[in-house]
């Protein structure tokens, strides 16, 4: 039975009494229990529905501001990165112009280090020589007055001996004043 026909039914004065259809029953029954929810319920059930509206709402702003705030923290990382990246760039540079005018420095430096050395190689050389020249002059000079006090002690007598003294000792002072 329908419910068309349940009104049919009520209509011409059958009044109330047991249904045995069930799912009439069941329908009638179910009208009832939504009809006493909605009217009870209704205003808590909206109020849970508005929260939990509110409560997306919410959570959906929370994140839009998350994500906007990621955004400006990549862009201010993507920022860095790039003066991070010139800065290395400029110290690699600086330190190639520091190396080649170290290299520069260090070759200027040994060139004159070589060029002193060399001075000094020369200036050792010439104390040498004039050393050298020296011990022979005076090993000259020695064996010159061996000679001439030889001579003198064996065949001359002491007047020509102290002319020939004197004159060497002349020569000699001469000689030692150069």
């Amino acid at each position: 039975m329908s419910f068309l026909t349940f009104w049919k039914t009520l209509s011409l004065g059958e009044g109330f009494g047991f249904n045995g259809n069930i799912l009439e029953t069941n329908i009638l029954n179910l009208a009832v229990v939504l009809a006493v929810v909605v009217s009870l319920g209704g205003d808590a059930l909206k109020s849970l529905l508005e929260n939990r509206k509110q409560e997306i709402i919410k959570n959906l702003e929370e994140v839009e501001k998350r994500a906007k705030e990621a955004e400006a923290s990549l862009n201010d990382a993507v920022a860095q990165l790039e003066l991070a990246q010139k800065k290395a760039v400029e110290i690699k540079e600086q330190g190639l112009k520091t190396a080649e005018q170290e290299k520069k420095q260090s070759i200027r430096q040994t060139e004159e280090d070589a060029q002193q050395l060399q001075l000094m190689q020369e200036e050792a050389l010439r104390l040498q020589q004039q050393k050298a020249i020296s011990q022979i002059s005076k090993q000259v000079v020695n064996l010159a007055l061996k000679r001439v006090y030889t001579k003198f002690t064996s065949r001359l007598d002491d007047r020509f001996h102290r002319s020939i003294n004197n004159f060497q000792i002349a020569l000699f002072a001469d000689y030692n004043k150069k």
